[in-house]
């Protein structure tokens, strides 16, 4: 349903009127009538909203329409929670990382002040520092992931779905004119009903435009849509897959390629990397605050 500020409402301006003197000069009136006309359509959808729940009423039903949007609603939840999932792995990983670095570090100290067990504490410093580098290069994978999920879930798909309310919103519309038109034609004929019979047909014909346009609108986006999430999740589970697969088989190259293959910039060892949960941060840089 339109707020009344929504609809569009002429007002009578004289012939004179220049430099937006015509906005001094509307007629009150034109906001009460507009203010009118809201309530009188929101008591409408209100009651045929109401009468729909009762079952005193009939509701146009699109079938294959209706199962595509609750399709939609389904994968966008389900896509929340692969959303959710990939964060937290992110993060978690993230502060892996992060122990690896200072795990080195600690290493590579003690091999300092070790001489007895340098060559040891040396070829350990030297392991955690390769997980390390390999570890960020893995995260710049998974940040890549999440941002772009996160973009079709909550982007994307949230768009379509603000159109679908819409569309929602002229069928009641819709329906709630028809039901007064149908009412209205089977009352007692007489020059009063006939001319009320004329306004409401007018109505109804004004939302019926808006509401097979929305339909149309919307039954074309779902379609683009659809093809659009398909190319976007092939991109992104192959790089998922990818990614994750070179890192734990110790494949420093394939998992470089990876990146190069899907054009994500490679952690230099000095650029910051951005944890899921925290502000643009690089290992050294979180264990020297």
């Amino acid at each position: 349903m339109e707020p009344p500020h929504s609809r569009s409402v002429s007002a009578p301006t004289t012939p004179t009127a220049q430099n937006g003197d015509s906005q001094l000069l509307k007629s009150p009136s034109s906001k009460i009538e507009a203010v009118k006309a809201w309530s009188i359509s929101t008591y409408k959808c209100t009651k045929q909203l109401m009468f729909e729940k009762l079952g005193k009423t009939s509701r146009t039903v699109d079938t294959e329409l209706e199962r595509q949007i609750e399709l939609l609603r389904d994968t966008q939840r389900k896509y929340s929670n692969i959303l959710r999932l990939s964060r937290a792995l992110a993060s978690h990983f993230y502060h892996v990382v992060q122990t690896q670095h200072a795990l080195g570090e600690a290493f590579s100290d003690l091999a300092q002040k070790s001489p007895e067990l340098q060559e040891e504490f040396l070829y350990n410093s030297e392991t955690q520092r390769n997980l390390t580098k390999n570890g960020e290069t893995l995260l710049s994978a998974l940040n890549f992931f999440v941002s772009s999920v996160n973009t079709l879930c909550n982007k994307t798909i949230e768009d379509t779905l603000l159109t679908i309310r819409q569309y929602e919103s002229a069928r009641i519309e819709y329906d709630a004119y028809r039901t007064d038109l149908e009412m209205l034609a089977q009352a007692p004929r007489s020059e009063a009903t006939a001319q009320r019979l004329e306004e409401a047909q007018q109505a109804f014909d004004a939302h019926k435009e808006n509401f097979e346009k929305l339909r149309s609108d919307l039954t074309v986006k779902l379609k683009f849509l659809d093809e659009n999430r398909i190319k976007v999740m092939h991109k992104q589970l192959l790089l998922f897959h990818n990614a994750i697969s070179a890192y734990f088989s110790g494949n420093q190259q394939a998992l470089e390629a990876t990146l190069k293959q899907f054009n994500i910039k490679i952690w230099d060892g000095q650029s910051p990397i951005s944890s899921p949960d925290q502000p643009s941060l690089s290992i050294t840089q979180s264990f020297s605050r």
